[in-house]
């Protein structure tokens, strides 16, 4: 077995883009981990309204994802093809988008947080603690709009290895003034959740002064503001067609997930804080799940392009291979971490034992997720399949997931834990349709077009 994935041209090419990408996604879930390990010297409250307020930047992120992986399905294929002018086009159509969706919620976070912060709790003191992050963090949303659409192009066309080393940077500096600003060091004030937002922000600001240098460096993708204004009216239509429906996906996803933590806001305080420990020890679980889910789409994206249909389709079976075992492989990772977890919070009694039972259910939860993003946020979409996915999504998150959710903890009245372990099943139960569709082989296409600059169009 170890000797096939050594010598099999398609596990060479998925482990090189793949690795890259698995080492970004732990360096995200790194900083997210100091964020609540150094919040912890500060306070329950703290971790609880940070947790809170970070839902809507899960959201955004959800936005920027659901761009970057539509321009992906449209750059990969274009670049199988060897068009790097459709390529920049459809950059600066994803820019657009971004940086409109970054303006409006920089403009939220910026003036009215506290409202923000009151869809999640009815707690003031975590209203009041979340709405002073949420002001400071709305500076960092205009830098990320930008730097996920870039570094999303880069990654569709095998560039990998620089979003990592952008990664690396920005993370080691946002650890860093993490520590100086909440434990005041080097004679700073000590600004606890204030402390973590001007972090956050501050190595967004570096993070896309480093994409300008890379771009600077580039030989073919580079990050041009005039790229916005170049128009394809076909690539346009293309990727509204594709992409939207991509990024409508991810938002719905993004949105009933926070529903889950507004759900167990209003239970306790003691729940959110628990959940944010959770929510952490499971993105290290997720990390090479996630990162096969994205080097699959990449290298089948490329594979289809140059309309190589069979070839797409037998690495679809390898890619879903390589998940099932990530998937079981997070799932002990989550399990190896738990005892380290459980005895350095500092929580209450009672949310150590929600944590606890948290934890476990996470630890088999963590395949359903695996697949479903493999299939639906790689294989599906590599081949320009978007709609299923949103289809999908809608139905199990806000048809299912979600009012059950309220059901059980608001007409129920059941307790914490099994109100978790309910809103927990929503990843297996889109497992038969998801799996079906998979195997019918209607999402494998090639998306494209011949002759796209010879009449230039208005989009």
């Amino acid at each position: 077995m170890l000797d096939r994935l050594r010598n099999d041209p398609f596990y060479k090419q998925i482990f090189k883009l793949m690795i890259p990408i698995m080492l970004q996604n732990l360096l995200n879930a790194a900083v997210n981990s100091v964020d609540v390990v150094m919040l912890n010297f500060v306070g329950e409250s703290a971790i609880a309204a940070v947790s809170l307020a970070a839902q809507y930047a899960n959201v955004l992120f959800m936005v920027f994802y659901g761009l970057g992986t539509g321009a992906t399905m449209l750059c990969a294929q274009y670049f199988g093809k060897g068009d790097m002018r459709a390529v920049e086009t459809v950059q600066g159509i994803a820019l657009r988008f971004s940086m409109s969706f970054a303006a409006l919620f920089a403009l939220a976070a910026l003036t009215v947080p506290e409202f923000l912060m009151k869809v999640f709790t009815s707690d003031e003191a975590l209203i009041q603690l979340g709405a002073g992050y949420l002001r400071i963090l709305s500076i960092s949303y205009l830098c990320w709009g930008i730097i996920e659409v870039y570094l999303s192009v880069l990654r569709s066309v095998g560039r990998v290895a620089i979003g990592t080393a952008l990664n690396t940077v920005a993370v080691g500096l946002n650890v860093v003034l993490n520590a100086v600003f909440i434990f005041g060091l080097f004679g700073a004030p000590k600004l606890g959740v204030v402390g973590v937002a001007i972090a956050t922000s501050a190595s967004r600001v570096v993070e896309l002064a480093l994409c300008f240098w890379v771009s600077y460096r580039s030989k073919n993708v580079k990050l041009k503001f005039s790229t916005l204004f170049v128009r394809n009216k076909l690539l346009f239509a293309d990727f509204v067609r594709l992409s939207l429906p991509a990024l409508a996906n991810d938002v719905v996803w993004g949105v009933g997930f926070s529903m889950y933590s507004v759900i167990l806001g209003h239970l306790s305080a003691e729940a959110v804080a628990a959940n944010s420990f959770a929510i952490v020890v499971r993105n290290f679980g997720s990390v090479l799940c996630f990162g096969q889910a994205n080097a699959g789409g990449i290298l089948l994206g490329q594979l289809i392009g140059e309309n190589k249909l069979e070839e797409a389709k037998t690495g679809a079976k390898r890619v879903l291979k390589l998940t099932i075992i990530g998937g079981a492989l997070g799932g002990l990772v989550i399990l190896c971490i738990t005892p380290l977890v459980l005895q350095y919070a500092e929580l209450s009694a009672t949310a150590m034992g929600y944590l606890k039972t948290m934890l476990l259910i996470n630890s088999y939860y963590i395949m359903g997720g695996a697949v479903n993003t493999t299939l639906i946020a790689g294989v599906f979409r590599a081949g320009g399949d978007s709609r299923f996915g949103l289809i999908c999504d809608i139905l199990d998150m806000w048809v299912y997931a979600v009012p059950l959710g309220f059901f059980a903890a608001f007409v129920l009245e059941l307790p914490v834990v099994w109100v978790y372990f309910l809103l927990c099943t929503d990843e297996f139960v889109k497992w038969p349709w998801v799996i079906k569709h998979y195997r019918s082989g209607k999402w494998l296409k090639n998306i494209t077009r011949e002759g796209l600059f010879e009449e230039p169009g208005k989009a």
